[in-house]
C-alpha cells in the first residue's frame, strides 16, 4: 500500500505541472489528491459557500500550518447567504495543510483543512 501511495503522489506532482500549463483541470487534480490516504484527518465543508481563514479582513487567521488545535476549535468560516458558519476541528492535532485560500468559493464536502 505504501508503494502505491508513492506512485500516486508522483502522479499528483506531474498533474500539478499539467494543471499549471492547462487551465480548467484544477478539479481533477483536487479530486485525485483526496484519494491519497496520507493519514491525515480531513475537515470538510458542511455546505456550499465562501471560505474565510480569518474572522474579518486583515485579522489574524484562525489557524496556521504547524499550529496545534483542539477538538471543537474554529479552523475556518464558510459564509453562505450572509450567514457565517464556523467550521470546527473534529479532532485535536496539528494543522498540516490549509487546502483553500481566503475568499475562495467552496463546494459541499470539499476538504478545507488537514490535521494529523
Amino acid at each position: 500500500m505504501e508503494l502505491d501511495n508513492k506512485l500516486i503522489k508522483k502522479l499528483l506532482e506531474v498533474l500539478e505541472e499539467l494543471k499549471k500549463s492547462t487551465k480548467g483541470q484544477a478539479n481533477l487534480v483536487e479530486e485525485l489528491k483526496d484519494t491519497v490516504d496520507d493519514g491525515s484527518i480531513k475537515i470538510k465543508s458542511p455546505l456550499v459557500g465562501t471560505a474565510y481563514i480569518a474572522p474579518e479582513p486583515g485579522a489574524k487567521p484562525f489557524v496556521k500550518v504547524g499550529q496545534k488545535v483542539k477538538k471543537g476549535e474554529t479552523v475556518i468560516i464558510v459564509e453562505a447567504m450572509k450567514t457565517m458558519n464556523h467550521v470546527q476541528s473534529t479532532e485535536s492535532g496539528e494543522i498540516v495543510e490549509i487546502c483553500v485560500q481566503d475568499g475562495e468559493a467552496v463546494e459541499y464536502d470539499q476538504v478545507l483543512v488537514k490535521i494529523k
